[in-house]
């Protein structure tokens, strides 16, 4: 299990959610394909959403450009 895998289960049993976000769009980075990438990059948008956090809109964006969103 990787340190973000650790980083990850640990802000879930705390439901930290501003965390979650944050944790989600770093795995989307270091995810080695666009699938992968999209999967996570759609948690942190949920994420986001649910939180009306600001950086839902970016996370938006980047699946837009993937062709992941409308």
């Amino acid at each position: 299990m990787t340190d973000l895998d650790q980083r990850l289960l640990a802000a879930h049993a705390r439901d930290d959610r501003h965390a979650l976000i944050g944790l989600y769009a770093e795995a989307g980075e270091a995810a080695n394909d666009i699938d992968a990438a999209c999967f996570y990059l759609t948690h942190a948008y949920i994420f986001a959403l649910e939180a009306g956090a600001p950086e839902a809109a970016p996370l938006h964006a980047r699946l837009k450009a993937a062709g992941r969103e409308e």
